[in-house]
């Protein structure tokens, strides 16, 4: 099968399948910030093939879709799952392939995952966000890229353009490379040579080009151009180069230079110009306004050689600018340089790398490589060199495969803090491009070894000794806090399921339940961030929590192998991890709230007294610890220090705070000021090694990026549980409403209302009452939650302001405290409660119910602290649903149905006095007529009888027959006329009742 990605780094270190730890990088960059819009995960369990063979590339094949997943999960029908929460994920977009990003590579917020002996599959977890490009960092490409994000296809380089969203990248090898800019560009370039622009002929290739997420600017034959579309349409047929636009035009530009962070809502580049201008440098600004261009002047005599600048690098973390050439000048405040004096000027500086924690390589038009380490100002050679020598020679002799006789160098880079090569190796005939690591501790201390040692004499023999000049022995970090809060790592734990086979091998049902099971683990982390707060503080609490009282029960059946799909799901393998200890080492980056600060301890042991140069002079060392800080109007550091006297060491406590001003309200992982501390031992810079499982590391110099502002995974939350109660005991009672909605809980009318808040902090679990200050204003709403409208600034303005005079309000509070032009109220966790009016010109105001129960009306109510709340620089806005019963009606319509409503009683009473007193008239008429129809009936009765009697007769005479039929006649109607008689004395004598 054809790999599904490019070739990855394999883990050499395979471990016993206990858990499987799932590292979250939240869905905000760490690197460059931005906001986020539709974002989603892919989910993918791969299996490797050819898994470490000969140091090859590890492809994974066997993905599983999801509507596997969903058959399969459709099986489990007794696992501890709750279907309503997981119910239809897997039914809606199903991905088949997917963005395939190399980890540390900075594009992307990755899980990072542990491979384990008996489960030899890769689980590839990627967090995409719909209409937003990937990266801020801009990259050179060709024969200067700075940080590049490499792979290889078919043994050929490729190259992505920076900034550029991954599915719609655009690829760039060595063979169409020029062809992508002379051909998919169609620059129509209008250089003209002068004597202010000397080149010496013209040319369509392309120097210089950065990308960043607003623009892509290119350097053709000393012209800038910018790009105005879109990266998917570079070349459009029928517009032609009317997409670029062409800047500084009156300046000859040898050199365009990355600024690899945006701040402050800007992105940044600089350019470097030549002939009439030479030594001027542009800073161009690029904001949704334009290109605004600052230029640096000023002249400084730093030497008698000639200068001749090429590019410059800039590190926001630290303010340090460099700017290079045939020399070396660095700044921390772009306006004092220190000229290195130990880079040698008969050089030229191609290009810089920066791996922004403190460490410079720098590479020469002769492909040397030299190395700077931040806060210092010696220059190390790395290659060519002693200890490089000395390197590659241990390496032939261990027969590695990195190295061959006939090499070039394609670039250079850092990744994860270390620093590589892109090397393309001639071997046999035969070339290939390999990436390997460059060793710099290794160099620095083989390059030690070689130029510091003694040969003494002792006795009849040579004795060789070395001299150590690292000023410490031990270096050790104490008392570290726990990371989680600083670094802002959100961590899951996630197991696979135990399998319920004879074999205990996974199969693919079981990998597919496993994959589904992450799936559903990062949707419900997507889903979390939602206004109501749950009572437990943890994601995964709503998926058990319905089936938690039977994890006995479930546990019983995996016992006995009776689990469903022949796997068992434990509820305990899949939780998120708050209590995360530290490692005795910094963290890779701490985020700084207002007033808050990091503390920690370093422990050195000074190097006893030994010979330097013969054993009669002795050098006793002392050790210091110094603190840089890149903006201490902002940051500051308190060093205490405890001598240990008996132990020959010295103990210093280090405290790091933030200064409460340097920063305004800002959203939560966003516009974060970047800042940083290095933290360096005193002459320990390229001296002090320890010797690790992964080789030696650099000791004695700590450089840590702080990032100021509002930490990100920090959220506002309607603490729904503690407002009902607080609202209970202040009322004296509750009502609901009559349909109850667990999620929604009502609030009666004519009750004050107390709203109570959380901040909940994602990533360390916290969870505690808001104490600051915030304005809280009805922003929309509507009768049901389907008619809820948003409401219009002038119409919050007359519903939420205490200045308001058209008789508009919705609510109002006993509260004085305003915001600074008094327009709306500014409230807190002890404030006197809200209550609600609805006056006539609201949209709440006579509300009609629709049933028999009293009317209800759905306020969408957002709360902001900005601008009012001085303890945190977080600007927390949060947008929920209220839900109010128990409305009145206006006094007219009030007034309206009391009259209906007294109009029908009354006619009720009326009606029942009428009836009672006519009742007995209805009774004797009914009695008279049921009388009478009992006599008819009577009659006709007896007339039917006589019938029957007398047919018998007929036959015998006719006269007879007349004369008794006559007879008859004349008896019944004498008997008809006594009984009316009967009838109407009756009646005379019975009196009216």
């Amino acid at each position: 099968m054809s790999p599904a990605g490019p070739a990855w780094p394999r883990l050499r270190v395979l471990q016993t399948l206990w858990a499987l730890l799932v590292v979250l990088l939240a869905p905000w960059r760490l690197w460059a910030i931005k906001n986020t819009q539709e974002c989603t995960w892919q989910v993918v369990l791969n299996n490797f093939e050819t898994v470490g063979k000969k140091d090859a590339s590890d492809r994974f094949v066997d993905q599983e879709p999801l509507y596997t997943v969903d058959k399969v999960f459709s099986q489990l029908v007794d696992a501890p799952i709750d279907p309503d929460e997981v119910r239809g994920l897997v039914s809606g977009k199903r991905e088949r392939s997917w963005t395939c990003t190399p980890l540390g590579s900075g594009h992307l917020p990755t899980l990072s995952l542990q491979t384990y002996l008996g489960f030899p599959y890769y689980l590839k977890i990627n967090y995409s966000c719909k209409g937003e490009l990937f990266n801020l960092i801009p990259r050179y490409f060709v024969n200067v890229p700075s940080r590049p994000l490499w792979y290889t296809v078919d043994q050929a380089p490729v190259f992505i353009l920076g900034g550029i969203p991954e599915e719609k990248a655009i690829l760039l090898t060595d063979t169409n490379f020029k062809d992508f800019f002379l051909v998919e560009l169609s620059i129509d370039s209008c250089w003209v040579g002068s004597f202010y622009c000397p080149q010496t002929s013209f040319t369509a290739t392309i120097y210089d080009a950065i990308a960043t997420e607003s623009t892509l600017f290119i350097r053709q034959n000393q012209l800038i151009y910018y790009f105005t579309g879109t990266y998917t349409t570079l070349h459009e047929s029928n517009r032609g180069s009317g997409r670029w636009v062409r800047v500084l035009a009156n300046e000859c530009i040898k050199k365009l230079c990355p600024v690899h962070f945006h701040s402050n809502g800007s992105e940044y580049v600089m350019a470097l110009t030549t002939g009439k201008h030479e030594g001027y440098v542009h800073f161009g600004t690029i904001t949704a306004r334009g290109l605004e261009f600052l230029m640096v002047l000023g002249t400084e005599s730093y030497t008698n050689f000639p200068m001749v600048p090429k590019g410059m690098s800039y590190n926001p973390y630290n303010n340090l600018l460099f700017i290079w050439g045939n020399f070396l000048l660095q700044s921390y405040n772009s306006k004092n340089f220190i000229y290195l004096a130990d880079f040698p000027k008969e050089l030229s500086i191609k290009y810089l790398v920066n791996s922004f924690y403190g460490d410079t390589a720098i590479v020469t038009e002769t492909e040397e490589i030299w190395y700077l380490l931040e806060g210092s100002y010696q220059v190390y050679k790395l290659f060519p060199s002693k200890g490089w020598e000395v390197h590659v020679s241990l390496q032939v002799m261990q027969q590695s495969s990195l190295y061959a006789p006939n090499e070039t160098m394609v670039t250079l880079f850092y990744e994860d803090h270390r620093l590589y090569q892109l090397v393309y190796l001639i071997d046999n005939q035969q070339g290939r491009l390999v990436k390997r690591l460059v060793p710099v501790e290794q160099l620095l201390m083989y390059q030690q070894i070689s130029n510091d040692y003694l040969l003494e004499r002792q006795g009849s023999h040579l004795t060789l000794s070395f001299t150590n000049f690292c000023p410490f022995t031990v270096m050790r970090l104490r008392d570290l806090p726990n990371p989680q809060i600083y670094t802002r790592q959100e961590r899951y734990r996630a197991q696979p399921p135990r399998v319920l086979e004879p074999g205990g091998f996974h199969s693919d049902n079981s990998l597919a339940v496993y994959q589904g099971l992450v799936y559903y683990l990062l949707w419900l982390h997507s889903k979390y961030d939602k206004p109501y707060a749950d009572p437990v503080h943890d994601p995964t609490w709503r998926w058990w929590k319905n089936k938690k009282q039977d994890q006995d029960y479930y546990f019983y059946l995996a016992s006995n192998w009776r689990s469903a799909g022949s796997v068992h799901v434990d509820m305990a393998s899949y939780e998120k991890i708050y209590d995360l200890k530290a490692e005795n080492e910094l963290p890779e980056r701490i985020f700084l709230d207002k007033g808050t600060s990091y503390r920690f301890s370093v422990f050195l042991t000074a190097r006893e007294p030994e010979p330097l140069h013969g054993p009669s002079f002795q050098l006793q060392s002392k050790v210091g610890l110094a603190v840089v800080l890149a903006d201490p109007e902002c940051i500051e550091a308190v060093v205490k220090e405890k001598v240990l006297v008996n132990r020959n060491s010295v103990l210093f406590w280090v405290t790091l705070s933030d200064k409460r001003f340097c920063f305004d309200q800002g959203i939560s992982g966003h516009h974060l000021m970047k800042t940083s501390m290095l933290l360096k031992v005193v002459g320990s810079s390229g001296h002090c090694f320890q010797n690790t499982n992964q080789g030696p590391r650099m000791q004695g110099n700590l450089m840590v990026p702080v990032l100021i502002g509002c930490p990100p995974g920090k959220r506002l939350a309607f603490d729904i549980t503690y407002t009902l109660e607080y609202n209970r005991l202040q009322n004296k009672h509750y009502f609901d409403c009559v349909h109850v909605d667990p999620e929604m809980p009502c609030f009666l009318f004519r009750d004050i209302f107390y709203p109570f808040f959380l901040i909940q902090d994602l990533v360390t679990g916290d969870s505690g009452s808001f104490q600051g200050s915030y304005v809280l204003k009805v922003v929309g709403g509507g009768p049901t939650l389907d008619t809820i409208k948003e409401y219009s600034e002038e119409d919050i303005y007359r519903f939420n302001s205490p200045l308001d005079k058209t008789g508009s309000l919705i609510w109002t509070t006993r509260n004085t405290t305003t915001t600074e032009d008094s327009a709306f109220n500014i409230l807190s966790h002890n404030s006197l409660g809200i209550e609600w009016l609805c006056m006539e010109n609201s949209p709440c105001h006579d509300t009609i119910p629709h049933s028999i129960f009293a009317s209800e009306f759905f306020f969408k109510v957002l709360v902001s602290n900005r601008g009012v709340d001085k303890s945190t620089y977080c600007d927390y806005q949060l947008t929920f649903q209220l839900r109010i019963h128990g409305l009145p009606l206006s006094a007219r319509r009030a007034f309206l149905i009391l009259m209906v409503s007294a109009s029908l009683f009354v006619g009720l009473v009326i009606l029942y006095v009428i009836s009672c007193l006519l009742s007995p008239y209805v009774v004797k008429v009914c009695n008279v007529l049921c009388w009478k129809i009992n006599n008819i009936i009577a009659w006709e009765s007896y007339i039917y009888s006589v019938a029957s009697d007398t047919g018998a007769f007929s036959n015998t005479s006719g006269i007879k027959s007349g004369e008794s039929s006559g007879g008859i006649s004349r008896v019944v109607s004498k008997v008809a006329g006594e009984n009316r008689t009967d009838t109407k004395e009756t009646l005379r004598k019975k009196p009216i009742s």
